[in-house]
């Protein structure tokens, strides 16, 4: 599983022009990837990171500041274009098994960590649109 965490003030995610979800303010903007052996370890561990990474104002986290996030799937984090000029997707979990561990990642940071978080929509074609606060992007994998 792969995370791309972003520092931002604000961001939101549109699908067909209508807002599928938003958030104000400081908080954490996320891509998650999943690859076709990952499972409720790497969901945990995700989870834990996106929640308690120290990247936040005053080195806190999402945890600290009780600050929001925008969780959103992104199959393309295992696109591999080291061949040619087309990626190839194979790295990538197919959808039946792919949302739900997106969801479990959701529901873990809901849940476990009592955080705000909004969502994108799985499987659909999505706007995003954020301001990269610092700028701040860490790249998790797990």
């Amino acid at each position: 599983m792969k995370a791309v965490i972003q520092k931002v003030d604000g961001a939101s995610v549109s699908v067909d022009g209508e807002t599928v979800g938003a958030i104000e303010g400081q908080g954490l903007c996320v891509l998650v990837g999943v690859t076709h052996d990952d499972g409720p370890k790497q969901v945990e561990t995700i989870a834990r990171k996106i929640a308690t990474l120290r990247i936040l104002d005053d080195e806190k986290s999402a945890t600290d500041l009780d600050a929001p996030v925008l969780v959103i799937s992104q199959f393309t984090l295992y696109g591999d274009a080291r061949k040619g000029r087309r990626p190839t997707w194979n790295a990538a979990a197919p959808g039946e098994v792919a949302e739900p561990l997106v969801d479990a990642v959701v529901e873990e940071l809901r849940n476990k960590y009592n955080l705000h978080v909004e969502t994108g929509r799985f499987g659909a074609m999505m706007q995003v649109s954020l301001t990269n606060d610092g700028p701040v992007t860490i790249l998790l994998e797990a």
